[in-house]
């Protein structure tokens, strides 16, 4: 595992308790695209095909093909198991089930019979535009490393004296870890070092317990202008609404059971929420150049975020007979830190561009909806995940941020994601499959993931009355480091995410 992308982190480690990384960047960034029904059985692709409400969040110029109005409502449920893989074991997490809601809300077309525009459509709509539901859960024997070793390469670069710990600058993690015994200074051969209690094991058992809840819903208002039925454009703004709950804990103990050796067992519990809101601008065209062919292109400006992270968290180490005849169990709760309060921290956060091509045939007439047969589209798109960018929301150094930063453009790459799909159209029953494929975003090699979604749906639309029901399959694969040290090569897990989503869309004309 390369190391050298981490290096800035660890020396910008004189940083506030709560701090952002750079998984926070990737989180808020590498999510499948929801939406409607519809566009979820054709894999997502909605660049140039219109037509369908999911377009404001795609591409916008899309709403250009309505000429009348209609009020749609797409509520979901997806079920979500992980498996993870950790030093060579394998385990399942539970079971996650959770309701969701796709794009909702009502287009109003308008035909101009005397104006160089055709027609045009104004659209108001909420949907949830990232996911962040998981449940995961990998445990390993790890005879490589302690997570102790974080936390004493932090406070031994940090030149603070262990009596100054408790208002210091230091990560709350490495307080925690000097109140409870965790980590300790030691002179040895003659020097006084810095030491993790569980380094003097052979190997440690270690476990991580994560139930990630919450996502962006994101309210946007279009409007898209159809020249002539030819050349179709549009623009939408999103504000997005971003909560996200995170709860885990790390345990780390002797696999001997050996009550002589001053140490049985640590435990780091943390409970994160981060809530804000953003703004972000999309911007799309669609050109016909014959009546089977269109072409789309959309730019997704990046998301302008204010967040807030909010932090309960607890440490307890077990040193069993290191302080006989005291007991060897001490504990922290980080409220000691933040006068009997949880922790709190305001940031700006900058989402990665986006940016879109795409194609479809359709077989049968263009114009005339009633003898179309179905069609076939496929989207390309671009995302820059090395770009995001986090910044200081208040007057403070952004030499950490800066950091983060430079960390975030070290680990991930701009890279392509593909989406496919195609419809057959049975008079008022329309049956649908879709493919979409999003590719690695780390530069690392060594770090394999990706996301990949299977779909199928059936319509039907009848006297200005519309229903899709649609079932997704998504198989993902990620890492997830428990910790990160400077001075050797880090252990991750290999994460295998199985999601199953059902999305049901009802619809009116009006």
């Amino acid at each position: 595992m390369k190391k050298h992308a981490y290096t800035a982190i660890f020396l910008a480690l004189s940083v506030p308790a709560l701090a952002q990384v750079p998984e926070d960047a990737l989180r808020m960034s590498w999510n499948p695209s929801f939406g409607t029904a519809r566009q979820q059985a054709i894999g997502g692709a909605m660049g140039s095909l219109g037509g369908d409400i999911s377009s404001i969040y795609v591409n916008p110029a899309g709403l250009g093909l309505y000429k009348t109005s209609e009020f749609v409502m797409t509520p979901g449920y997806g079920f979500y198991k992980t498996k993870g893989d950790f030093r060579g074991t394998n385990v399942n997490s539970d079971k996650l089930n959770k309701f969701q809601l796709g794009t909702t809300g009502f287009v109003i077309g308008m035909q101009n019979p005397y104006s160089k525009t055709t027609s045009s459509a104004f659209s108001i709509a909420v949907s949830r535009t990232a996911n962040f539901n998981n449940n995961t859960y990998y445990r390993g024997l790890n005879d490589h490393s302690s997570y102790s070793e974080a936390f004493a390469e932090e406070f031994a670069g940090s030149g603070v004296a262990i009596d100054d710990v408790y208002k210091s600058s230091l990560s709350l993690g490495t307080k925690m870890a000097v109140y409870t015994y965790l980590i300790d200074t030691a002179t040895i051969g003659g020097q006084k070092q810095v030491i993790g209690r569980p380094e003097y094991l052979d190997a440690v058992f270690q476990e991580q317990r994560t139930v990630t809840t919450g996502g962006v819903t994101e309210i946007a208002m279009g409007y898209a202008a159809n020249l002539n039925n030819q050349l179709f454009i549009g623009g939408s703004v999103g504000i997005p609404i971003l909560n996200y709950e995170r709860k885990s804990t790390f345990t780390e103990s002797d696999p001997t059971n050996n009550p002589d050796n001053n140490f049985n067992f640590s435990r780091y519990e943390q409970n994160t929420s981060v809530k804000g809101v953003g703004i972000n601008v999309k911007l799309g065209l669609i050109y016909a150049p014959a009546p089977s062919f269109r072409v789309g292109a959309a730019i997704h400006t990046p998301t302008f975020y204010g967040l807030r992270d909010n932090l309960d968290a607890k440490m307890v180490t077990d040193l069993e007979k290191l302080f006989a005849p005291k007991p060897g169990i001490d504990s922290v709760n980080s409220d000691y830190y933040y006068n009997g309060a949880s922790g709190q921290i305001k940031y700006n956060f900058t989402s990665p561009w986006r940016f879109m091509i795409s194609g479809s045939y359709l077989f049968g007439s263009q114009q005339d909806v009633k003898k179309q047969k179905g069609f076939i589209t496929a989207d390309i798109e671009y995302v820059t995940y090395g770009s995001p960018k986090f910044k200081p929301a208040e007057e403070e150094s952004d030499d950490y941020y800066k950091a983060v930063n430079e960390v975030t453009k070290n680990i991930y790459k701009g890279t392509f994601n593909f989406k496919v799909g195609g419809e057959l159209k049975f008079n008022v029953v329309m049956a649908r499959l879709g493919f979409a494929y999003y590719m690695n975003p780390y530069r690392d090699t060594e770090l394999k993931a990706n996301k990949m979604s299977l779909s199928g749906g059936l319509g039907y639309r009848h006297k200005g009355f519309f229903v899709d029901v649609t079932y997704v399959h998504q198989i993902n694969k990620n890492v997830d480091f428990p910790y990160r040290l400077q001075d050797k090569a880090n252990t991750f897990a290999t994460l295998r995410e199985r999601a199953s989503n059902v999305w049901l869309t009802f619809g009116i004309k009006i």
